[in-house]
């Protein structure tokens, strides 16, 4: 059964899905980068040069130590960026033409992107604030003034470098479930219908909590995609942002059953 919101709508209705239907998110975002690529290889493009600028500039200013949290941050961040390519899927499925004119004025008439857009980028900056605490605490000013090498030894051969790994891991991991939990399925739902930002954070928190082993395994997947496009020095997202962004889509339309 549905809830009326205070709009007078009934709530969007949570579907039940599987692993197998992560799997045909992840086949279908494929084919809709085949179909319509140039979009996706230019968000890819352009966020592979804003990494690989990020932390050459890291280098610059003598904070290198900060490349792994940003790295790391950098896919709390994901789900806002691949705006353009949920409204791409979205055109596929109807037919409709794919301008960058026309997908701009779209994302732009959405006020609640921007909203969530916020969110995101807070969780962001809380993410980056608590990096810098827990060196404080842990490794002391001098452990953020220290080189790329020495910071490394620092956080992998000392008890407080450890330490400092381990804190700071699962802290990150509950901002990205965080993050994930409200954004993962909010995105997509406010380019395709009229709801509020609200409405859409607490239909993906519904969604993952009613199926918490699929969208388990779409995060693990997020994550080693990202990962190993950062290993590449970025360059990887020109392929790897693309499909995960379209297969958000689909696994949008596979676990929220369409408005009536």
């Amino acid at each position: 059964m549905t809830t009326a919101s205070r709009s007078g709508k009934s709530d969007p209705v949570v579907l039940t899905i599987g692993v197998e239907d992560v799997r045909a998110a992840l086949r279908l975002g494929l084919r809709d980068f085949q179909r319509a690529p140039w979009p996706g290889v230019i968000l890819g493009a352009v966020c592979a040069a804003t990494g690989i600028t990020i932390i050459a500039l890291l280098y610059f200013l003598g904070l290198p130590y900060l490349a792994y949290p940003l790295g790391a941050g950098f896919a709390l961040i994901c789900p806002f960026l691949a705006a353009g390519l949920y409204e791409v899927s979205r055109r596929l499925e109807t037919g409709q033409s794919i301008t960058a004119s026309d997908m701009w004025q779209t994302i732009k008439s959405r006020s609640e992107i921007r909203w969530m857009g916020f969110a995101t980028v807070f969780v962001l900056i809380v993410w980056m604030y608590q990096v810098r605490f827990l060196m404080a605490l842990f490794l002391g000013y001098s452990g953020m003034l220290a080189t790329l090498s020495e910071f490394l030894h620092v956080v992998t051969s000392t008890p407080e470098g450890l330490m400092f790994l381990a804190i700071g891991n699962i802290v990150g991991a509950v901002l990205a479930t965080i993050l994930f939990s409200i954004s993962v399925i909010s995105f997509p739902m406010v380019l395709d219908r009229d709801v509020d930002f609200v409405t859409a954070m607490i239909t993906s928190v519904r969604a993952v909590s009613t199926n918490p082993l699929p969208m388990a395994a779409f995060a693990c997947v997020i994550v080693v995609m990202l990962s190993l496009s950062a290993l590449t020095g970025f360059l990887g997202l020109v392929i790897a942002l693309p499909i995960l962004g379209h297969a958000t889509w689909h696994l949008y339309r596979r676990v929220v059953a369409p408005a009536t």
